[in-house]
């Protein structure tokens, strides 16, 4: 409770300083509304049902995007992290690659792609890729060498090992990887929509409210409603992470 009480305690105050600054005229109206007027513009967002095709659009990119990020880096992870000569090969690639931004690679893959799902859904599997093949390395580093050497003695294999001591050791830090992955996938997939210029989706409604006189108000709306989306996954996939994997919190 007293978490969720300075949580809401920084809240407000943030609302109260936009609040200030915009009717104080310290900041102009048209750069910074009020922040009574971007909530009550949100308000109607959320009654718009051409927003809400642009959120539904946005959101099936954006799982669709997760869902593959999980396919490949949850096997890789676990090839890298049990196979060593494999993980050798391939360090110096995965560091190469790791480093560069992701944003960065918009231009390039719409170039190639064009700007429809395809290309979105390659940033946003790039991106989170990264967040969930790490915890799994980790996690498999983590796993107590003394109940993998039990099993071993007696006479359990290397894929009893894996899956019934170091899949399931591993599985929080996956998890904790996944949510992670998915504050990432969402940010990819508003920021390839920007990229985009037409379509639908958040990020496209950004681009083009701001393009247009008086558009801020939208354009903060429609940011508010991207970071309420982000705070709403990350609070459901946390506490999937306490329910399932509640041994792994206490």
């Amino acid at each position: 409770m007293r978490k969720l009480a300075r949580g809401a305690a920084g809240v407000a105050l943030v609302i109260a300083a936009s609040e200030a600054l915009g009717r104080a005229g310290i900041v102009h109206q048209d750069f910074l509304p009020p922040a009574s007027v971007i909530l009550t513009r949100a308000g109607e967002l959320a009654f718009d049902p051409a927003f809400r095709a642009d959120v539904r659009v946005t959101l099936t990119a954006w799982a669709l995007g997760l869902l593959i990020a999980i396919g490949v880096a949850v096997p890789l992870g676990l090839l890298l992290g049990t196979v060593a000569p494999v993980a050798r090969a391939v360090t110096t690639i995965v560091e190469f690659l790791r480093p560069i931004p992701s944003v960065a690679l918009i231009p390039l893959v719409a170039m190639l792609l064009g700007t429809g799902l395809e290309m979105r859904l390659t940033v946003i599997v790039y991106a989170a890729v990264w967040p969930i093949l790490f915890n799994t390395i980790y996690g498999l580093r983590e796993v107590d060498p003394l109940a993998k050497e039990t099993l071993r003695a007696f006479g359990f294999g290397r894929s009893a090992v894996l899956l019934m001591v170091s899949l399931p050791a591993t599985a929080p830090f996956v998890a904790t990887g996944v949510r992670m992955a998915a504050a990432v996938a969402l940010i990819l997939a508003v920021t390839a929509e920007m990229f985009g210029g037409f379509g639908a989706g958040i990020g496209i409604f950004i681009a083009q409210a701001a393009n247009y006189p008086g558009g801020v108000d939208d354009t903060l709306a429609a940011t508010f409603w991207a970071g309420i989306l982000g705070l709403a996954i990350n609070g459901v996939l946390w506490r999937g992470e306490q329910r399932v994997f509640h041994w792994a919190y206490r």
